[in-house]
């Protein structure tokens, strides 16, 4: 295990990666610090080829309280808030342009832009205990950037109702409305997620990034672009040499060399 400035641990399981949100009595909150150590972290992923999935978690209590409110209030100025929100939508951005998946492992609450983490992951399991909100209304402040990932996993009305009044949602509401994939028991929730990493990990890594790499730019196009972009993606897949491969041993009723 290894440490980003002491604000996140990261840790190897062969072809998955853990980062840790370690600063519990913050909450895990996203200062400038632990944006910068999260973005470092991505960006060095993005440059290595050995690994299939990422798994993002947190120590403590909460899982993330979204910004950091005293930094904040100490750097009251249009500037500053411009160059944060700025730096987090960067953030959240690359962990969907990162060829690999990546899971929320949420084992507390998850508010504002913590929240917008776990709507930004690919996939996301959490506790039965976790809870879920974009509580900035309840400060005066409605979460605009927060409410860019929200609306993009939950219908309109969910995610209104969420960014509206600022109430919390359960775990079991939360997978109902789109936001989580999967519910474990506190003692389960790491096993949980890795075993869903591992899930992925052992499907061709081809078929896992070409399916990443497709998957939103057709959400952002209308259905016959989309199909066009879609097909592409699947002749590009197929010519693969692992695929082919992979088909030809389904097809002959063997196994294929890994």
């Amino acid at each position: 295990m290894t440490q980003a400035d002491d604000y996140l641990l990261i840790e190897e399981h062969g072809q998955w990666i853990e980062l840790t949100l370690n600063r519990p009595d913050s909450f895990n909150a996203l200062s400038e610090g632990m944006l910068h150590a999260l973005q470092h972290a991505i960006h060095d992923i993005t440059l290595r080829d050995d690994l299939s999935c990422v798994i993002i978690k947190a120590k403590g209590r909460a899982f993330c309280a979204g910004h950091d409110l005293k930094e904040m209030r100490a750097n009251v100025n249009d500037k500053y808030y411009h160059q944060l929100f700025h730096q987090c939508s960067m953030f959240m951005q690359s962990i969907i342009e990162l060829p690999i998946p990546v899971i929320a492992e949420v084992q507390g609450v998850a508010t504002a832009a913590g929240c917008q983490l776990v709507a930004t992951c690919d996939l996301a399991v959490a506790s039965s205990k976790a809870r879920f909100a974009v509580s900035g209304i309840n400060l005066g402040l409605f979460c605009s950037t927060p409410a860019v990932a929200l609306s993009r996993n939950m219908s309109k009305k969910h995610a209104l109702e969420m960014l509206l009044t600022g109430e919390f949602i359960s775990a079991e509401e939360a997978q109902q409305k789109g936001l989580i994939n999967r519910i474990a028991a506190p003692e389960e929730l790491t096993d949980a997620s890795r075993n869903l990493a591992a899930t992925i990990c052992n499907k061709l890594p081809v078929a896992v990034k070409t399916g990443k790499a497709m998957f939103y730019p057709q959400l952002a196009k209308p259905i016959n672009e989309a199909y066009d972009l879609a097909t592409d993606y699947m002749v590009n897949n197929l010519m693969d040499d692992n695929t082919q491969a992979a088909i030809a041993a389904f097809t002959e009723k063997k196994k294929p060399q890994s």
